[in-house]
C-alpha cells in the first residue's frame, strides 16, 4: 500500500481490520482485543482510554509492532506488518514509530544527550549529525542546559521530556505514548501533555491514558472496554 490511496487521498497512518489478540493463561483464554476495526489519520492526537485490563496497552503494542496479533490486519504507514519478518519489524520500529513510556525507560549511565542520540546510532546516522540533531531536540524540550546530566540527576518531568526527544530522534510519523503522565504530578503531567499536543500538529500521536480530562483535549478519543471499541 502506498502512503496515498489510489484516488490521491492521504491514506490513514494506522489501519486495523478485525484485529484480535488472544493470550492463554493455563487453560484460560483471554481475548485482550476482539475484532478491532480502526483508522487513525495524520496528523493529530488520538487518546485511548478505558479501565485497567481493557486492552489499551495491547492495542498500542499491535500498532507499534511490539507484538503480533492472533488474527486480523495491521497496516501502519502503508506497511502490512504481517508481511514483515522479525528483522524487518525491528527496522520498521526504528524508522516509523517513536515510543514514550510511563517509566521513561532512559539508560541510566548515559547522559540526556546520549540517550537521545542512541536511536539514531541504531539507524546509522553519522555521529556529528546525531549530536546536532539530539541537541536541537533537547533545546526544543527546553533541556539544552541539562544535556550532560544523567537520568538520576533529572526530575521526573525532565526525564519524560528527554524520553519524548528520544522518541522524535528518527523523525517518525507516529509517536505512541503509554500513560506518559502516570508517574508525574498533575502540574508536570499537564506540561507533558501540552508538549505532546504540540508534537501532534506535525505527526500522529496516540496516547494511552487514564486521565479523562486530558484525553478530552485530543483530536479523537477512543474508548475501549473488554477488548472492544466502545461506541
Amino acid at each position: 500500500m502506498n502512503d496515498r490511496a489510489a484516488n490521491g487521498v492521504q491514506a490513514p497512518v494506522v489501519q486495523l481490520q478485525a484485529l484480535t489478540k488472544v493470550y492463554r493463561k493455563g487453560a484460560q483464554e483471554v481475548r485482550a482485543l476482539d475484532g478491532i476495526d480502526l483508522r487513525i489519520e495524520s496528523p493529530g492526537m488520538v487518546a485511548v482510554v478505558g479501565p485497567s485490563g481493557s486492552g489499551k496497552s495491547s492495542l498500542l503494542h499491535m500498532i507499534g509492532a511490539m507484538d503480533r496479533p492472533t488474527s486480523g490486519e495491521v497496516v501502519v504507514a502503508g506497511r502490512y506488518l504481517a508481511a514483515l519478518g522479525d528483522a524487518e519489524l525491528t527496522g520498521f520500529r526504528r524508522k516509523t514509530v517513536g515510543f514514550v513510556f510511563q517509566s521513561f525507560n532512559l539508560i541510566p549511565n548515559l547522559t540526556a544527550l546520549e540517550n537521545v542520540m542512541l536511536p539514531m546510532e541504531f539507524n546509522g546516522v553519522d555521529k556529528s549529525e546525531r549530536g546536532r540533531r539530539a541537541l536541537g531536540l533537547l533545546d526544543r524540550m527546553d533541556l539544552a542546559a541539562r544535556a550532560t546530566h544523567r537520568p538520576g540527576e533529572l526530575s521526573g518531568g525532565e526525564q519524560q521530556r528527554v524520553a519524548i526527544a528520544r522518541a522524535l530522534a528518527n523523525d517518525p510519523p507516529l509517536v505512541l505514548a503509554d500513560e506518559p503522565t502516570g508517574n508525574l504530578d498533575s502540574k508536570t503531567g499537564q506540561v507533558i501533555y501540552e508538549l505532546l499536543e504540540e508534537i501532534a500538529r506535525e505527526r500522529t500521536v496516540v496516547v494511552v491514558t487514564h486521565a479523562e480530562p486530558l484525553a478530552q483535549r485530543a483530536k479523537h478519543v477512543i474508548h475501549i472496554q473488554d477488548g472492544h471499541l466502545a461506541p
